[in-house]
C-alpha cells in the first residue's frame, strides 16, 4: 500500500514538474537607456509551449494591430496570431524556421539573474544578434523565435546597442492565454497573414481602382466617378478620417498604358470648396465660367490663380507618364526586361489641415488624345507617427497653372513670356508663422531649343522682393529605361526618356520645394513667379505648369 501512494506521488511529481511554467518579463534599452515607452516583453513558458507577448496585451490595453507568438514544444512550430481589429484573428503556422537557424557557439558565459548563461552569435539580415541563453531551467524558450532551440533566452543583443533583458523570472501556476487568445481565429498563409498584418497598421482611403483616364466622347460620369474633358479627368468624392498631428499621409498612383504610347502630364489633386466658387464648378460648367488671369500678353488663363471668391485645384502629386508602359512591352530590345507598372508615391503630410475630417473632390488628370489612354489605381494612406516635420496648421492654395481641363479649353501656361509671369495677391486674417511656399513646377514644350530641355531659373518674389531663385533640372532620366518601351532611340544612342528635362522624366514623380517665406503679418500680400520663357518657334511653343500653396501655422 505504500508503495503505492509513494508511486503515484512520484507520479504526481513528475507531472507537476514536466508542466512547471515560468512567467519571464523582459525589459528593452537602446544604447545602454531603458526604453520606458515600451511595455515590457512577456514570456509565459513550460516544457510543452513558449507564450511571447507584452503586459498591455495581458492587460488587454493593446491597441490594435498587435500580435502574440506561440512556439509548440518540441516540434518548434512558431504560431503567429495577429489581432487586426476586435473580433479578427488570423493565424499563420511556420513549421521550419526555427531549425534554420544557426549560432556560432561561444565559450564566453555570464550570469543574469543568478543564471549562468553561455553566448551564441547568429547573423540576421545583416545585423550580429548575439544570444545569452541558460540551461539551468531544463526549459526552452525566450522573448523572440530567435533562440528557441538553444535554451532559455534570457537576453539578446543586436548591433551592439539594441538589448532586451530579463529582469524578473518566477513560477507561476497558471497563464490569463485563454483569457486574451479566444474567438474566431482565420488561418491563413504566411504571405497574406503578414500582408494583412502591415495593412492594418494604416488607414487606407482606396480612390480609383483600375480607372480609364483616355480621350473619348464615350467617357461618361457614372455613380462613382466623374468624368470631364473627354474623359482625361477623373474624380470621385472621398471621405477624409480626422488626421491628429504627427500622423503621416501618403499618396500612391499606379499607372499603366491602356493605348497610348506617350510620356504625359499627369497630376493628384484635390478641390477646396470653402469659398463662393470652385474648380469644380469650371469642369461641370466650363472654363471660362472661372476667375480670369490677364497678365498683359494677350491672353486670359482661366481658373490658375486664387481671388476673394475663388480656390485653384490643390495639386497633391504630379507624375509624369513613361512612353507605353504594359502595352506596348511587346516591343524588344535586347537585355531590356520591361516593368508592367509604374508606381507614384509621395507624401502629403503638409496638405492634411485640408483634409483631415473633410469630404473632398479626389481627382486624376493624364492629358492624352488616346480612345485608350491609361489605366491608373490611386490610394491615399494615413499613417501612426511620432513625426514632428509638419507642423503647419494652414493651407491656402494660391495658383495652379496646369491646364487640368486642357481637352475642355483650358489654355496652355504662357503667362511667362511677359516680365510680370503669375502674381497672386492674396489677404491673410491672421499672423502667419513660420510660412512656406509649397512650390511644384515643370517646364514643356518646344525641341532642343524649348524650355523642357532648356534650364532656366524659377524666381519667387514676395511682396515684390526676390525671395528664392533656383534652376529645375533632372539629369537622371536614363534611371527610368526600363520603364519606356516605346521611347524613341535616337542615332546617338540615346532614347528620348535618357534626355535630361525641366524637372520631370517619363515616369517619375516631381518633388515640390518647400521655399520658406519667414513671419507673415496678418494683411495683403502678394507672390509672384518669373521665369525666362522661350520664345515660340513655328507651331512649337514653351510653357511652365507651377502649382503653389501657402504653408504656415496661425
Amino acid at each position: 500500500m505504500n508503495k503505492r501512494v509513494l508511486f503515484t506521488f512520484f507520479i504526481f511529481f513528475f507531472c507537476l514538474s514536466f508542466a512547471q511554467t515560468y512567467e519571464i518579463q523582459y525589459i528593452s534599452s537602446y544604447n545602454g537607456k531603458v526604453l520606458t515607452d515600451q511595455s515590457p516583453t512577456l514570456v509565459w513558458v513550460n516544457e510543452k509551449e513558449n507564450f511571447i507577448l507584452n503586459n498591455k496585451i495581458r492587460e488587454q490595453k493593446s491597441e490594435y494591430p498587435f500580435e502574440i507568438t506561440k512556439v509548440e514544444k518540441p516540434s518548434n512550430t512558431i504560431i503567429s496570431y495577429a489581432f487586426l481589429k476586435s473580433n479578427e484573428i488570423v493565424s499563420n503556422a511556420d513549421v521550419e524556421s526555427v531549425g534554420k537557424q544557426s549560432f556560432e557557439l561561444t565559450n564566453e558565459t555570464k550570469k543574469i539573474l543568478g543564471y549562468q548563461c553561455k553566448k551564441a552569435v547568429t547573423k540576421i539580415n545583416s545585423n550580429t544578434i548575439e544570444v545569452w541563453y541558460t540551461n539551468d531551467l531544463k526549459i526552452k524558450g525566450g522573448p523572440s523565435v530567435t533562440g528557441q532551440n538553444l535554451g532559455l533566452v534570457l537576453e539578446i543583443e543586436r548591433n551592439k546597442n539594441s538589448v532586451i533583458t530579463a529582469n524578473s523570472i518566477k513560477k507561476v501556476k497558471k497563464i490569463d492565454i485563454e483569457n486574451i487568445l479566444k474567438g474566431s481565429i482565420q488561418p491563413t498563409d504566411q504571405l497574406t497573414y503578414k500582408d494583412l498584418l502591415w495593412k492594418s497598421r494604416f488607414t487606407t482611403l482606396k480612390v480609383f481602382d483600375n480607372e480609364v483616364v483616355n480621350f473619348s466622347e464615350d467617357s461618361k460620369s457614372d455613380q462613382n466617378i466623374k468624368r470631364f474633358a473627354n474623359g482625361t479627368v477623373i474624380l470621385k468624392k472621398i471621405k477624409f478620417p480626422s488626421i491628429s498631428e504627427g500622423e503621416l499621409v501618403f499618396a500612391e498612383l499606379k499607372q499603366q498604358s491602356n493605348g497610348d504610347a506617350y510620356d504625359r502630364t499627369g497630376t493628384v489633386f484635390f478641390i477646396p470648396e470653402d469659398k463662393s466658387q470652385s474648380f469644380f464648378d469650371g469642369l461641370e460648367k466650363g472654363v471660362k465660367t472661372l476667375p480670369v488671369f490677364d497678365n498683359g500678353n494677350g491672353k486670359q488663363y482661366y481658373g490658375v490663380a486664387a481671388t476673394s471668391s475663388y480656390d485653384p485645384a490643390v495639386e497633391m502629386m504630379r507624375f509624369f507618364t513613361p512612353f507605353g508602359i504594359n502595352k506596348f512591352n511587346h516591343i524588344q530590345l535586347k537585355d531590356k526586361s520591361w516593368q508592367t507598372i509604374n508606381p507614384y508615391r509621395e507624401d502629403i503630410t503638409e496638405l492634411k489641415p485640408s483634409l483631415s475630417g473633410k469630404e473632398v473632390w479626389i481627382g486624376t488628370f493624364i492629358g492624352n488624345y488616346d480612345k485608350g489612354g491609361h489605366k491608373v489605381s490611386l490610394e491615399i494612406t494615413i499613417h501612426k507617427s511620432d513625426q514632428t516635420v509638419n507642423k503647419n496648421n494652414t493651407v491656402i492654395p494660391l495658383f495652379n497653372s496646369l491646364n487640368i481641363m486642357e481637352m475642355a479649353g483650358q489654355d496652355y501656361s504662357t503667362m511667362f513670356n511677359n516680365d510680370k509671369g503669375l502674381l497672386v495677391e492674396f489677404t491673410l486674417e491672421k499672423d502667419l508663422k513660420n510660412a512656406q511656399l509649397r512650390y511644384t513646377t515643370t517646364g514643356h514644350g518646344g525641341w532642343e531649343n524649348g524650355d523642357e530641355f532648356v534650364p532656366k531659373a524659377n524666381s519667387i518674389f514676395l511682396d515684390g522682393k526676390s525671395t528664392f531663385s533656383f534652376v529645375p533640372w533632372r539629369t537622371d532620366c536614363g534611371s527610368y529605361r526600363l520603364f519606356n518601351p516605346a521611347s524613341g532611340n535616337f542615332s546617338d544612342g540615346l532614347s528620348s526618356s535618357d534626355l535630361s528635362r525641366s524637372n520631370w522624366c517619363p515616369g517619375t514623380v516631381t518633388n515640390p520645394n518647400f521655399i520658406p517665406l519667414g513671419n507673415l503679418k496678418a494683411g495683403k500680400h502678394s507672390i509672384q513667379v518669373k521665369i525666362p520663357q522661350g520664345p515660340t518657334e513655328g507651331t512649337s511653343f514653351s510653357a511652365w505648369n507651377v502649382s503653389g500653396v501657402l504653408l504656415g501655422s496661425d
